[in-house]
């Protein structure tokens, strides 16, 4: 058996199992405490379980005193877009990969970048008021 470390998404294909470890004890040291943090996610098809993915992140997020900040319907009419496929939900942006050779949409990006602004914008609030 041989451990590596995983420095890029590709060593994964290399290995034949994984252990991957979070760690609970570093919420003690509360450094992360009231800082603000979102998700980007991505997934392989619309039911691919984005919003979910979100959910459960939360959860380590809470662990560490953090501000969970969504962009909820705050993008505008690009939430509500049915004519392209699309990812992505409140909880932040996201994208559907396919089998790994589909490109973000433009859609997909504008989100990314509006809830990256959206960040910027809620962090400056409460680091200078």
């Amino acid at each position: 058996m041989t451990l590596f470390e995983i420095s890029l998404p590709s060593d994964l294909v290399d290995a034949d199992g994984f252990l991957f470890g979070f760690t609970t004890s570093y919420l003690s040291l509360q450094k992360l405490a009231g800082k603000p943090a979102g998700f980007l996610v991505s997934s392989g098809s619309q039911g691919g379980g984005q919003e979910t993915t979100a959910w459960t992140a939360i959860t380590q997020l809470a662990h560490h005193g953090m501000l969970f900040v969504p962009i909820g319907y705050t993008f505008g009419a690009g939430m509500f877009d049915m004519d392209t496929v699309r990812g992505g939900s409140p909880y932040g942006a996201g994208v559907f990969t396919g089998d790994g050779s589909r490109e973000a949409t433009e859609v997909e990006l504008a989100l990314a970048e509006y809830q990256g602004k959206y960040m910027a914008t809620i962090v400056k609030k409460l680091v200078h008021g």
